[in-house]
């Protein structure tokens, strides 16, 4: 799931300040790289998000059919979460399709 997110390069970016030398053999305050170099094209990630968001919103179907069988393993709580998660992916997933049509609308209006 983390290749779908951009990878950035934050230990490039950080300023190297006194605690990057260990005092009295205490290890530096800084924290390993977290990156690889290869990050994926936008096609790649907006792919993944779209397989993620339609788990999540069918993620409460599932779990109510469960429910309803009389499965042990889930009760209402776990459906009424999966609920509220699918909700807010579904908030998230709008939100970003309309700043990204705004994006692609305002690098039309360039000219050349």
């Amino acid at each position: 799931m983390s290749s779908f997110y951009p990878q950035y390069d934050l230990a490039g970016r950080i300023q190297h300040t006194k605690l990057d030398t260990g005092f009295n053999d205490m290890p530096s305050a800084r924290m390993p790289r977290v990156e690889t170099t290869a990050s994926p094209d936008f096609k790649t990630v907006f792919s993944g998000l779209v397989e993620n968001l339609n788990t999540e919103v069918n993620a409460p179907d599932n779990l109510l059919k469960d429910a309803m069988s009389g499965s042990k393993n889930v009760d209402i709580h776990d459906v009424m979460t999966a609920m509220a998660k699918s909700e807010i992916a579904i908030n998230v997933a709008t939100q970003v399709t309309g700043k990204v049509i705004q994006a692609y609308d305002r690098v039309m209006q360039i000219q050349v």
